[in-house]
């Protein structure tokens, strides 16, 4: 299912837009990165590049096949969430977790993703445990490993919940 999703959402997203975002400077308050993830869900398991452009008020996320076949377009204007496939379908949902469950069929943790990408708990819920190389926090269900740093930021990450893995390397990175 994760595989299927992944491929259907890959084809989606270069379908929807041809290119990826522009790279230029990290919005005010914010931050750009690429780099690449696997996602395990049940017995599927797949893999992709991410590029991601977060700010205070949106985020545009594109994740693409390696191979740079689109997959989904994720977009976060204010508090409304749209996903588009590469086919060229179109959800929208109130938060991301809904968004990509109906999507994709598992839930990326994008309001606390954000933070986590930065080495911090989110200020969203409660958090057990530190962010660091070597170190994991727990936070609203989700366990981020922390596996290793890299001028001063994560750069290899787990984040885990039941049923599902997901795997980051975050390649490039600006504030």
């Amino acid at each position: 299912m994760v595989r299927s999703a992944l491929c259907v959402a890959a084809a989606a997203v270069l379908g929807a837009c041809a290119a990826l975002p522009e790279q230029g400077p990290a919005p005010a308050g914010g931050f750009e990165l690429s780099g690449r993830v696997a996602v395990r869900h049940a017995k599927d398991s797949g893999s992709a590049r991410i590029f991601w452009r977060h700010s205070a008020d949106a985020d545009e996320m594109v994740i693409t096949s390696p191979v740079g076949q689109g997959i989904a377009r994720i977009t976060r204007e204010g508090e409304r969430y749209r996903l588009v496939t590469g086919d060229k379908k179109e959800f929208r949902a109130s938060d991301a977790e809904t968004l990509t469950e109906q999507a994709l069929g598992w839930r990326l943790p994008l309001s606390g993703l954000s933070d986590w990408v930065q080495g911090r708990a989110s200020a969203t819920g409660a958090a057990t445990g530190e962010a660091g190389e070597g170190m994991e926090l727990r936070q609203d269900g989700w366990r981020v490993a922390y596996e290793e740093y890299r001028d001063g930021r994560p750069f290899r990450m787990k984040l885990s919940r039941e049923g599902i893995e997901i795997r980051l390397v975050l390649d490039r990175w600006s504030k």
